[in-house]
């Protein structure tokens, strides 16, 4: 039976309505906005490379975000590991009150060959900033990010402009 799932535009605007009418603190509104990157790595056929990778993302998959990160850090370290691990090492370090490392991930994903993550790199740099109390960085992330249209965060992004001002 499918686990019951509520809409994330749903979430975004419950969570900008509750911040607007002054129910959220910075923690807060980090808390409200910060939602873990989807897994899109479980069910890929297991293979000698990957095998710590699939491990460290069925915890992941699971909530276990404190210890999905070990098991990440450890994948990452391999050198034919895929620069995409920092993302969800970067939600793991998010998730458990971490931002500023999980910043420093994000700048690993950033620098690499990878530009399939542009949108998802700025949009959790800017969950960083938020999650770290750099309130005025978040706000000019945010407007960055809601002034391009296509951008896949732009509706979080607005929402969360519309929260911080």
């Amino acid at each position: 039976m499918p686990a019951f799932r509520i809409r994330p535009a749903f979430v975004v605007l419950l969570n900008a309505l509750l911040i607007s009418s002054g129910c959220g603190s910075p923690s807060a509104t980090c808390a409200n906005f910060f939602e873990p990157y989807p897994d899109l790595i479980t069910g890929r056929v297991r293979t000698a490379k990957n095998g710590a990778y699939l491990d460290a993302m069925a915890l992941y998959g699971k909530g276990n975000y404190a210890e999905a990160a070990p098991l990440l850090r450890t994948y990452l370290n391999a050198r034919d590991a895929h620069d995409g691990a920092h993302l969800y090492l970067a939600c793991c370090l998010l998730a458990t009150g971490q931002p500023f490392e999980a910043e420093l991930e994000l700048d690993h994903l950033e620098r690499s060959n990878l530009k399939d993550f542009r949108d998802q790199t700025e949009w959790y740099t800017v969950l960083c900033w938020l999650c770290s109390d750099q309130k005025d960085r978040a706000l000019e992330g945010a407007r960055d990010i809601a002034a391009k249209p296509r951008h896949t965060y732009a509706k979080e992004a607005d929402a969360l402009v519309k929260a911080l001002q």
